[in-house]
């Protein structure tokens, strides 16, 4: 008797492209219906489309999780007949059955650990010395990684629309590579190698991106002290670089000596050294790097290798390194402003963040979304509120030119006015007075800086400092 049927195999194949598989991807759909058959639950082609209740979705999920563990509890006392193609596909399976066993008790740990001996135990019971590949601690780390990736990335990027869910797809394939076989095997240890450039217009939610991959690295974990290394939650240290002058942008990424330069009283250590091996350093508005300081990263990137300013002594970096620009990059390169060498040194990993007339089919979940952060209990009734305000004000394609700042500005002032009045394209008229205010008020939001947002504008600082008041 064969140790798997070729109905059994199909199933077990299945089951093994899905646990590698980018779960934000119309192949998961795909796998779910060879497995399940008949007994599948019919959807969208991507189930992450609607994220207002995930847990909604999982009903195939636990599914094929129940049949994948009667298949192993059957295959488990003749594993001695498997050849070693089989046994893959039975450890592959085991792996998706214990991840969905554990799955409740990861999400709800809270730090505590020690139900990690029953997960061990199962391991145990179910591969033994037939898990040649890796082991039991390993696993469990990437359980926990996968789980709160799922939590980031919902949590970080939302929209219902087929744009929304293609960017989490790019951020879990930033994370896990797209090919995760690959990725437990040996890429787990050397992502924080690689940098990540997150581009597209402002206001898209790229440092929401940013956050999302730095706080879903890989951390390994401990059996005999059951806990997470240090930096278990992540560090993540975001610099905008539009609002700091060129001296302070290298003194906060690089440090510097005591007597460097005017001001510099002590010794300081910059974020490039402070940050450990599993954290994350996020340069926000790159375009606007002065050139000396591309050279200089440049530097970190091929030899992970920086010097304080001031000093002679070499630092190493140990983490990761995010990087975002709104800016068109190539123009930049054929204008002389950007280094073309550090472009390519920055693009082995790319994500490009649409603008938000892309992401957003239906703007209710994100408007309640929006609602609730701004105003707790109250959010469905605002929610309400904006949807009427934006159905009789607005054009029915006005294109949300600030994109989710735009947005969430529209939200505030229809609770605190029960009015919003857009830049432009909507149904309310501005004057030029205005427009000139409400101008100088956005880009002081993205910059936090009166010189930097008069220089943007072409206005005198003092102008733009009465404008924002």
């Amino acid at each position: 008797m064969p140790f798997l049927t070729s109905a059994e195999r199909v199933v077990l194949t299945a089951v093994s492209r899905l646990v590698y598989a980018n779960p934000f991807l119309p192949e998961r759909v795909a796998l779910e219906r060879v497995i399940l058959g008949r007994a599948f639950t019919a959807g969208g082609p991507v189930w992450s489309i609607q994220v207002s209740d995930p847990e909604a979705e999982r009903a195939n999920v636990w599914a094929i999780a129940a049949k994948t563990e009667a298949l192993v509890d059957k295959l488990r006392p003749r594993i001695g007949e498997a050849s070693a193609a089989e046994l893959v596909l039975y450890e592959d399976a085991v792996i998706h059955v214990l991840y969905q066993r554990y799955y409740l008790r990861i999400v709800s740990a809270q730090g505590r650990w020690g139900f990690y001996r029953d997960y061990a135990a199962d391991w145990a019971y179910y591969l033994g010395a037939t898990a040649a590949r890796d082991g039991a601690a390993h696993m469990f780390a990437l359980y926990y990684q996968i789980q709160r990736a799922f939590h980031h990335i919902f949590s970080n990027i939302i929209g219902n629309s087929l744009s929304s869910a293609g960017l989490r797809a790019s951020v879990w394939q930033s994370i896990f590579t797209h090919d995760m076989a690959r990725y437990r095997r040996t890429m787990f240890a050397r992502m924080g190698d690689f940098a990540t450039l997150i581009t597209g217009p402002s206001g898209t939610g790229k440092e929401l991106v940013a956050s999302a991959i730095a706080h879903s690295r890989y951390v390994p974990f401990d059996a005999v002290k059951l806990t997470f290394g240090a930096g278990e939650s992540g560090v993540f240290h975001a610099i905008n670089i539009a609002a700091l002058s060129p001296t302070l942008v290298e003194s906060e990424l690089f440090g510097h000596m005591r007597g460097a330069f005017t001001g510099a009283v002590a010794d300081r250590r910059g974020w490039l050294e402070a940050c450990p091996a599993l954290g994350s350093v996020f340069l926000d508005e790159l375009g606007e790097l002065d050139a000396s300081i591309q050279v200089k990263l440049l530097r970190v990137i091929e030899t992970r290798m920086f010097q304080p300013v001031g000093s002679t002594a070499s630092r190493r970096f140990e983490g990761k390194l995010i990087a975002a620009t709104n800016r068109d990059l190539a123009g930049e390169m054929q204008a002389g402003r950007f280094r073309e060498d550090f472009y390519y040194r920055l693009c082995s990993d790319q994500i490009v963040t649409p603008p938000l007339r892309e992401q957003l089919d239906d703007m209710r979940d994100l408007i309640l979304y929006m609602a609730k952060r701004v105003a707790g209990e109250e959010g469905p009734a605002l929610a309400a509120e904006v949807e009427e305000y934006i159905a009789g004000h607005l054009d029915a394609d006005y294109q949300w030119p600030g994109n989710y700042r735009e947005l969430e500005q529209c939200v505030r002032n229809v609770l605190i006015r029960k009015s919003y009045r857009p830049l432009g394209g909507g149904k309310v008229e501005m004057s030029a007075d205005e427009l000139v205010t409400a101008r100088c008020r956005e880009v002081y939001r993205e910059t936090g800086s009166y010189a930097v947002t008069a220089r943007k504008l072409g206005l005198n600082w003092r102008t733009v400092k009465a404008r924002v008041g």
